[in-house]
């Protein structure tokens, strides 16, 4: 449409609007003020928006999301960016179709999570080795424990079992596909004597007592 995000002397900058203040919408958050956009950025955790109030200060709006304030941010807005995943979950529909067609004329809505797996791809060198370094730790920990020893004493690697041995360990991924939950914590300690889990330790422990050659 034509604006400068960050504007001139004598022109006021463009407005951008920012659902979830998650690690997208942060990242989002901090490209836009740095082009000098006019920014809101809207959750519903409170603490969240503490936080980015207290690194960004009167240079962003904080906003509660509630149906009555993203109605009238998104109306105004020349760019709205949805950043809201619920991990393992389908994301939140919060921009209605009616808020669409109040918005101004050539303002832009882009949606980051539109269902294109591999965007990080766009970017693969740098997109690899963050995920070599977000992800090493837990290939040592799997390499050196098994991977039941592994998520059992790391919840944050507990908390990416989907399925174990035939049971939905993801609360999130469960209530979408209409499974029964099963908490993962309670699976591992359960399957400790399934003969699935038993042979899977045998040959673990058989290739790391081989000699390499």
């Amino acid at each position: 449409m034509g604006l400068l995000l960050g504007g001139v002397p004598g022109v006021p900058p463009a407005h951008v609007v920012i659902l979830g203040a998650g690690v997208v919408g942060s990242n989002a958050l901090q490209m836009a003020v740095g082009c000098g956009a006019r920014v809101t950025i809207f959750d519903r955790n409170i603490d969240r928006l503490r936080h980015l109030d207290l690194i960004f200060g009167n240079r962003v709006e904080t906003a509660s999301s509630t149906a009555q304030a993203l109605d009238e941010r998104i109306a105004e807005a020349d760019l709205v960016i949805g950043g809201v995943l619920i991990p393992g979950a389908a994301a939140p529909k919060l921009v209605t179709r009616q808020m669409v067609g109040g918005m101004k004329k050539g303002a832009v809505v882009v949606d980051v999570h539109y269902c294109v797996a591999n965007m990080p791809g766009a970017v693969a060198r740098t997109s690899t080795f963050a995920l070599n370094n977000a992800t090493i730790g837990h290939a040592v920990a799997i390499t050196d424990k098994g991977w039941k020893r592994a998520a059992a004493d790391d919840p944050h690697l507990r908390n990416g079992l989907n399925v174990v041995l035939g049971k939905v360990t993801h609360e999130a991924v469960a209530r979408a596909l209409g499974h029964d939950y099963t908490d993962a914590k309670e699976m591992l300690a359960s399957t400790q004597e399934h003969p699935v889990l038993r042979e899977a330790t045998q040959r673990q422990s058989s290739r790391a007592k081989s000699p390499i050659a």
